[in-house]
């Protein structure tokens, strides 16, 4: 599983790293750190990742499988 963060779309609420501490980190200015990348999910961490693609009200968080 393959998780994408679109740079241009993340507008900073939070709510991916809330529900996926794990995955995900913030910086000092409230926005994912790891926006604008794509990377395999470690394994484990799969339901995080589908809980911050939910969460997000921009829908920057893209999951897919391959």
């Amino acid at each position: 599983m393959f998780i994408s963060i679109e740079a241009g779309r993340c507008m900073g609420h939070g709510r991916c790293y809330a529900v996926a501490e794990r995955l995900l980190t913030d910086d000092d200015e409230g926005f994912v750190v790891e926006r604008g990348q794509t990377w395999e999910v470690p394994g484990g961490l799969t339901t995080e990742a589908e809980a911050a693609a939910q969460a997000c009200p921009e829908t920057a968080i893209v999951v897919r499988e391959s």
